[in-house]
């Protein structure tokens, strides 16, 4: 960033290129089995050449190990035959707050300055590259723009702008096209002109044109000019400069964001916010990489959004939805219906984004007001704004069965005793979906929040629900959590949800895997996935919901809950106090996992109408294992389990700055999903107990104290109750074409319970502590570890021995969870 003394430079690695196209190349394949999927685009350019689109969804971006994280990516092949990255955006960068790394408390610890804090123009992203024949690309967003109509399309319209200012200059489409590819760089612009499409905030014509606000380097990881250097590039070539400050201190940066959002207005005019550009680093003590993040401006942004939408809606014959700022909204509106009805045509150029901010400016200058003073009168006056609610708001999960909703929903109320009402312990067959309403209906009069749990995944149900709570209490804010279901990720939806149901035993309220065939339960959760219809705010029902919060259908209840909890807190920083600690968040999963028991059954197979009183998971499955077995179940090993997402991270890290060679099993473990899904040291396994007779014996008695505390269920769930704590840090991977590992060293371990400053209680009695990364393919069982590293003790590695490893740079410790882990 801002620290360097000179620009940037890296050319292109043709062979990271050709492995990054065939990464995503192998995405686009419906019916992989992949944790995303990728959208490709080929575009013709009047050259007779064309280029390739790579995009990605929106929620896919907050998953690890990518191959790429860019936002706008175009690759083609050069003239002598080779892949070439044209277009490079910006890594996806998320709202304060929005996802775990954008909290402050971790902006805090993990990154580091100059930081540069630039001002959000409101138009459209532009991608301006030079390709090998000195032709210029122009796209925007993931398009080249439709040539057949050249006045709607976004590129076409800033190549207009760029032939404009190179005219000024006295330069050509050539003089930057071989400009740009020399510098092996994309230029990153907001075309912001009205005359061609207006958004919420106003551009006069003197202030129309491309704002440059970033320069990358066409590179699969993101590398990008610090400020001066991209105003430097805007000058020599005609661009319009974006508004930047600059700080090093971070808690100086919050305090100023959260001044200039008091108004939303800016060195005197208002915007939309701030994009902060920094340094970061991925994992405590690793390298240093540019990281984008942004804090978007509620007003008066969202007021002026707001007033847009419901004179669209008036223009179409509907009713206004007003959210907020009633009183000044209703005064608006009143002034758009008279401005309307003395001039038809403004509704037509309404409906294409024209006339919107004259309308809005107008009534403003009727008032004599600028939007800032509203939003300031409002909060001295005391009106209630979005951000302030903090009751009668409703969440809506959207879901499939397995996605882990009622997890979620149980960990909320036992962090903040919220109200949840479950339509399957609604009792009757007549008029249930009326009855639950009532039953939310009746849990908000002593809830500030409450968890309307069902499905809700048919339009129909949520248009139901959401009509029925409203015909009752018309105050209510409904929130989507929708367990995004991406038709191209079923496959992983699909594994992820039938071992969570199928695992569960009977410990479901409408399917009871204890009780049926799986032929029979898969059928059932077909059902669902066939008849899922995504959230879509564009219409009804779902533009009732004032926020909808997307969550991966196949992460972790834990991640789940924090996304949850995460974007709640920004969207209603009052709701509650302060985020919870990782330690809550922890403790109320395991709580809803192991505490929570279904009052009432209903079975959804082929008598649908029968109920049973609901039992214990864990004494269910104690029972059936009984009766198999005749004896509780028995530890397979005891471990120190790593968070599988760090670790993913890491070996990203380590190996994203080696050569092809080096990084060819990994990149062969990685394409085949032979990277394990779980990562733990071993302590000891069943088959040592001969040889370790103590160690077993004495780590036997921790997890029965651990299992005695936490409940007998505890030793049937995963991960298993927890017996301590226990740092790992990883030094260094040791591979052949066989197996993969760290070899890793424990640090202080710690015996749950244990006082502070206890000596350490946990040690492996494998030669070498490791970590199995993952095996070439299934015939390759992950003990291999402990083999190819005595080898590599005895020998070391070199290209006789076949053996290969790279250090681990910085001070590399996780932090790991001891646990007994159950024979399956």
């Amino acid at each position: 960033m801002a620290h360097r003394d000179e620009a940037p430079y890296k050319p292109q690695n043709r062979q990271e290129v050709r492995e990054l196209v065939q990464q995503l190349e192998a995405h686009t394949k419906k019916g992989r089995k992949s944790n995303f999927s990728v959208r490709k685009n080929t575009f013709n350019l009047p050259s007779n050449r064309t280029v390739d689109s790579w995009r990605m969804q929106d929620w896919d971006y907050k998953k690890p190990d990518l191959p790429t994280y860019a936002r706008g990516l175009f690759t083609y092949t050069t003239l002598d035959g080779n892949p070439e990255i044209a277009v490079r955006g910006y890594d996806k960068f998320f709202n304060h707050g929005e996802v775990s790394t954008t909290r402050w408390e971790n902006v805090q610890r993990s990154t580091r300055g100059p930081y540069e804090l630039s001002v959000k123009e409101n138009g459209c992203i532009i991608f301006i590259a030079g390709l090998d024949d000195d032709t210029l690309l122009v796209c925007s967003k993931h398009s080249t723009g439709p040539r057949d109509n050249p006045d709607l399309s976004h590129a076409i319209n800033g190549e207009r702008w760029i032939d404009k200012q190179l005219s000024a200059l006295g330069k050509t489409r050539a003089d930057l096209a071989r400009k740009l590819r020399a510098m092996n760089a994309t230029a990153v612009a907001e075309l912001c002109d009205d005359s061609f499409e207006e958004h919420v905030l106003a551009y006069k014509p003197e202030d129309a044109g491309l704002y440059l606000h970033g320069i990358n380097l066409n590179l699969p990881e993101f590398a990008t000019y610090p400020g001066p250097f991209v105003d430097k590039f805007a000058d020599e070539w005609g661009f319009k400069k974006v508004m930047y400050v600059m700080e090093n201190d971070i808690k100086k940066v919050k305090a100023f964001l959260d001044e200039v959002s008091e108004t939303g207005n800016y060195a005197g005019r208002d915007t939309e916010g701030f994009v902060i550009r920094c340094q970061a680093q991925d994992f405590r003590d690793g390298p240093y990489h540019d990281w984008f993040f942004k804090y978007k401006f509620e007003e008066p942004y969202l007021m002026y959004r707001q007033w847009r939408e419901c004179t669209k809606a008036i223009i179409s014959g509907k009713s206004p939805r007003v959210r907020k700022h009633k009183k000044i909204t209703e005064e608006y509106l009143l002034f758009a219906r008279r401005c309307l009805q003395k001039d038809p045509q403004l509704g037509k150029e309404y409906h294409h984004n024209h006339g919107i901010i004259k309308m809005r400016d107008d009534f403003l200058k009727e008032r004599g007001l600028k939007g800032s003073d509203i939003i300031r009168q409002e909060r001295e006056g005391g009106e209630v704004e979005n951000s302030q609610t903090t009751r009668n708001i409703v969440l809506v999960p959207v879901a499939t069965i397995g996605c882990g909703k009622t997890t979620v929903a149980v960990a909320l109320t036992k962090l903040f005793g919220w109200g949840h009402v479950q339509n399957d312990n609604i009792i009757g067959r007549r008029n249930r979906p009326q009855m639950f309403a009532q039953a939310v209906y009746s849990a908000l009069g002593t809830s500030l929040v409450v968890i309307a749990d069902r499905n809700n995944h048919q339009k129909r149900e949520r248009k139901q629900l959401i009509a029925d709570v409203l015909n009752i209490v018309p105050e209510v804010k409904f929130v989507a959590l929708q367990y995004v279901h991406d038709r191209g990720n079923y496959d992983n939806i699909r594994k992820a949800t039938r071992e969570r149901v199928l695992s569960r035993g009977d410990n479901h309220q409408t399917i009871q895997a204890g009780s049926k065939s799986q032929e029979e339960i898969i059928g059932i959760m077909e059902g669902f996935l066939s008849r899922f219809e995504p959230v879509d705010d564009s219409g009804s029902p779902d533009d009732m919901f004032e926020t909808i919060i997307d969550i991966d259908a196949t992460a972790s209840s834990r991640d789940n809950l924090e996304t949850v909890i995460t974007r709640l807190h920004s969207e209603y920083p009052k709701l509650f106090k302060e985020m919870p600690s990782a330690d809550d968040l922890d403790n109320a999963i395991e709580a809803a996992l192991n505490d929570y028991k279904p009052d009432l059954k209903h079975d959804l197979g082929r008598s649908s109408n029968s109920r049973s009183n609901g039992g214990s998971l864990a004494l269910r499955q104690v029972q059936n294992a009984s009766a198999k077995a005749g004896k509780d179940p028995k530890v397979e090993y005891f471990g120190v389990q790593l968070p599988a997402s760090d670790v993913g991270r890491i070996l990203a890290t380590v190996f994203r700055d080696q050569d092809a060679e080096t990084s060819r099993f990994y990149n062969q473990l990685d394409k085949s999903r032979r990277i394990q899904p779980e990562f733990h040291v071993t302590l000891i396994h069943r088959a040592s107990i001969p040889e370790h007779q103590g160690v077993w014996e004495r780590l036997s008695q921790l997890h029965g104290e651990a299992v005695k505390q936490a409940g007998p269920g505890a030793m049937w769930q995963k991960p298993g109750a927890k017996m301590g704590d226990c740092k790992v840090q990883l030094e260094r991977l040791v591979w052949d074409g066989r197996v993969m590992c760290f070899v890793v060293r424990l640090l202080n371990g710690q015996q749950s319970g244990a006082e502070n400053g206890q000596a350490p209680v946990f040690e492996t009695v494998n030669p070498i502590a490791h970590v199995t990364v993952g095996t070439a393919n299934e015939t390759i069982k992950p003990k291999e570890s402990n083999d190819l590293l005595q080898k590599w003790l005895q020998v070391g590695s070199s290209e006789e021995t076949g053996i290969k490893e790279v250090t681990v740079k910085g001070h590399v410790v996780l932090d790991g969870v001891v646990r007994g882990i159950m024979r399956k």
